[in-house]
């Protein structure tokens, strides 16, 4: 065979499907940062759509060219012209908890939207650093932290924030969103198709866009598109200005990019299983320099290598979807065609996203762990609650007049009398700004302290506390700024549970025994 043969075409007509399946879902996660940053927080134009967005789609154009490229030199190497290209886009777990754990915090708090994208800026940028750095100890983390704590405070995030979202917009215009659900819900859990293999997904998108234009709930609008070129002097002194702001919020930036990168380690893994052999630790780099570059130039949200390599593949993608679904989002966010698309799209459109995104995610969690672990799953997903609780009572509460404080246990509250007020009025709030501060850290921690539990491993539960007393003592959980707390009453809690913990395992064979087969459900 010739070695022309040998090596993967830049494009062929499986490319088609792939760039259909890369450029809608790719745009479906724009549509939703743009709803939230211009129609929930109220964003000017000018950052929606003169910096996030441009920034946004540099990260992705550069990642699908580099990703093509990668699959190119596989091609090469191992003489294969059946190689496919890694999917790469927008981190969709990693989206929502930016958007809904950093950026709205954010936005509340400072009551300024350009300080707040500064700090987004900041956080995005971070985010990449920690993610390029998963390439150095993503393997070790991986082997260390249990799948359902991991995935189990993901699937927190996504039923507590974007379940929640979806319904609620879908039965905002019922009208409108009620049939785009049950059509969109007929193809993603019914497996349904209509004729020519048309998923009703697809359809629920597409046809839910000219119903809603119909019924006059949105518009054409070409007054947006335009050139929106990066600048990335100005968003560098914008990221200068954030590192300050964001600093309280590593603590959901850091855990939600060891998500990433795992993600990402988990999805070239899936690829080599599949038969095109990726080397993971430059993967994990090429995600954070294009979520660095994407931060530089603007954007706020990082990337990451998406599933669905597999059904790719057999579908017969190569490489050239990669680079073109590249260059087309790249030109899409740089000429704002998203602005045009943002009039169009209503807001069902999205919510439906949410809830499929929702839905996986906690399936997700399910899935791949053992049915032993199905309690540490259950317990890694409350935290977020709080964080979710506490973002809605503290805003309507700000509406009063009351505005929050840090209070002796180095949480952020309210004082004595209004705390009272708010326990009178039979709001749940006891206990809700320890547990917002770090909620995922807190996830994390509770999840694998269950897992350890389960698997009859107590020194384990031990180690894990002290970490959480450490986390605690310098306000990484449980505070609303980073310090030096030993003292701090969750601090001493952790502390506590480990000593427990390390006694207990001491009289595992003797006085404290815990049988194999026992079951708890």
């Amino acid at each position: 065979m010739s070695r022309q043969k040998t090596l993967v075409p830049w494009f062929q007509r499986g490319d088609i499907g792939g760039m259909t399946y890369s450029i809608t879902n790719n745009i479906v996660n724009y549509l939703i940062v743009i709803s939230t940053l211009s129609g929930v927080l109220g964003w000017p134009d000018e950052i929606v759509y003169g910096a996030v967005i441009p920034g946004m789609s540099v990260g992705l154009m550069l990642s699908g060219i580099y990703y093509a490229f990668m699959g190119r030199r596989l091609s090469k190497k191992e003489g294969r012209a059946d190689v496919t290209a890694l999917p790469s886009g927008v981190s969709t777990p990693a989206m929502f908890v930016m958007l809904y754990g950093v950026i709205m915090p954010l936005h509340y708090a400072l009551d300024d939207p350009m300080l707040a994208w500064s700090a987004a800026v900041a956080a995005c940028f971070i985010g990449g650093a920690v993610e390029s750095l998963g390439g150095f100890i993503g393997p070790w983390m991986k082997r260390r932290l249990p799948r359902a704590a991991l995935l189990g405070t993901v699937a927190g995030i996504g039923f507590i924030w974007m379940a929640t979202q979806g319904v609620f917009d879908v039965f905002g215009d019922p009208v409108v969103g009620l049939p785009i659900l049950f059509v969109a819900f007929v193809g993603i859990f019914g497996g349904y198709l209509f004729p020519k293999k048309i998923p009703p997904l697809v359809v629920a998108i597409v046809g839910g866009i000219i119903y809603a234009f119909c019924l006059g709930r949105t518009s054409v609008d070409f007054s947006g598109v335009g050139f929106y070129i990066p600048n990335p002097v100005n968003s560098i002194q914008h990221l200068i200005n954030g590192f300050t702001v964001v600093v309280p919020y590593l603590t959901i930036v850091i855990p939600v990019e060891i998500y990433n990168f795992i993600e990402t380690m988990d999805n070239v893994e899936a690829a080599n299983a599949a038969g095109d052999n990726y080397n993971v630790r430059e993967t994990q780099f090429a995600d954070g320099i294009c979520t660095m570059i994407s931060a530089i130039c603007g954007g706020v949200i990082p990337n990451t290598v998406w599933l669905g390599h597999a059904g790719l593949k057999k579908s017969h993608a190569g490489i050239g979807y990669s680079l073109v679904s590249g260059l087309v989002l790249g030109a899409a966010g740089i000429f704002g065609l998203f602005t045009f698309l943002s009039n169009m799209v209503p807001p069902a459109v999205c919510a439906v996203t949410f809830l499929w995104c929702a839905v996986v995610m906690v399936a997700q969690a399910f899935k791949d762990c053992p049915v032993k672990h199905y309690a540490a799953i259950a317990i890694a997903m409350l935290p977020p609650v709080a964080d979710y609780l506490y973002t809605q009572i503290t805003g309507v509460a700000g509406l009063a007049g009351y505005s929050t404080e840090i209070l002796a246990d180095g949480t952020s509250g309210y004082n004595a009398e209004v705390t009272q007020m708010i326990k009178d009025a039979g709001v749940m709030w006891n206990g809700v700004p320890g547990v917002k501060a770090g909620a995922i850290i807190i996830g994390i921690l509770l999840g694998t302290m269950t897992v350890f539990i389960i698997e009859k491993q107590l020194h384990k539960v031990g180690v894990t506390a002290l970490v959480g007393y450490v986390l605690a003592c310098f306000g990484f959980i449980h505070s609303a700024q980073l310090g030096f707390y030993p003292t701090s009453l969750f601090a001493i809690g952790y502390l506590i549970i480990a000593v427990l913990a390390f006694l207990l395992h001491l009289g595992r064979n003797s006085w404290f025994k815990g049988p194999d087969d026992f079951e708890y459900v």
